[in-house]
């Protein structure tokens, strides 16, 4: 969530970018070297079968593809804020799906902690003007958001973090790719400048290839619920990290609310909190 929160200042570099073709571009490469990554640990790559493909479709479609196309469209009818703030309320949807789609019950601990988590994250990031279609496409961001971890987790115990990253990652190129050459012209891709390409590689390399592996991993270990609380980090690490880059201190409204994240992280994640959840799980095992 720290390396996606960096990307808020790096994407800056592509704003003048061939948006589909930048993103074919980066996700293409991060396909290669996830490969190439797997091959040299001697990791097999696992080839989806029967519905699988439905899922990691509905993953690239709609966490890849158009999550970048809500922000692009967003952004001409609403603030960043605005876009943000929708996305900060992923934790609760994460919250209360991911445990319906593991059979799990949603837990009352968690979902306080998730409210907590957005509401620390809607104090850092603010909040902006907007329409009614800004308003459509941040709802659109947040569900879209949402399937790039909610459609991973019936896929995951066979294909793994890896196989998921990679598989997702690659169908995203495929359909950018063409929908880059539709709209953008096959030519697109020579005119990226030098800062472009910096930009891309580092979007390839952290936000995709370590940042994916990173957070498949954590789902699959903790499950969705848990891990969506930790989305919360991301516009944390994204004020501090601009805060760096330009030389301005955050306003204390920002502090304000990387405190309640950090309030919000303590009462899903806390020692507590882990008892708590082994508890409902022997719970739910003796009830099966």
């Amino acid at each position: 969530m720290c390396f996606v929160g960096s990307s808020t200042a790096v994407s800056q570099l592509l704003v003048d970018a061939p948006l589909f073709t930048a993103q074919a571009v980066r996700y293409g490469i991060a396909a290669a070297l996830l490969a190439l990554v797997m091959r040299l640990r001697g990791q097999q790559i696992v080839r989806p079968a029967g519905r699988e493909w439905l899922w990691l479709l509905g993953l690239a479609v709609s966490g890849l593809v158009v999550f970048n196309v809500a922000l692009v469209r967003g952004a001409r009818h609403a603030e960043p804020a605005v876009i943000a703030v929708a996305v900060a309320a992923v934790p609760i949807l994460l919250g209360v799906l991911g445990p319906l789609l593991e059979r799990r019950r949603p837990g009352a601990r968690l979902l306080l902690a998730a409210a907590v988590v957005t509401a620390g994250a809607v104090l850092v990031v603010g909040v902006g003007r907007t329409d009614l279609i800004g308003i459509g496409w941040a709802l659109v961001a947040l569900i879209c958001e949402a399937g790039f971890t909610l459609l991973a987790v019936p896929v995951l115990p066979r294909l793994g973090p890896a196989g998921v990253s990679l598989h997702s990652i690659w169908i995203a190129t495929v359909l950018l790719a063409a929908i880059g050459v539709g709209a953008e012209g096959p030519a697109a891709v020579a005119a990226l400048t030098r800062s472009e390409w910096i930009a891309i590689g580092y979007l390839a390399v952290f936000v995709t290839v370590i940042a994916f592996l990173l957070w498949y991993g954590c789902v699959q270990a903790i499950g969705a619920d848990r891990a969506g609380l930790l989305t919360g980090v991301a516009p944390v690490a994204a004020a501090l990290i601009g805060a760096v880059v330009l030389g301005e201190m955050p306003a204390l409204g920002v502090w304000l609310g990387i405190a309640v994240v950090i309030a919000g992280l303590a009462i899903g994640l806390g020692p507590s909190a882990r008892r708590r959840t082994g508890a409902d799980a022997v719970t739910l095992s003796r009830t099966a």
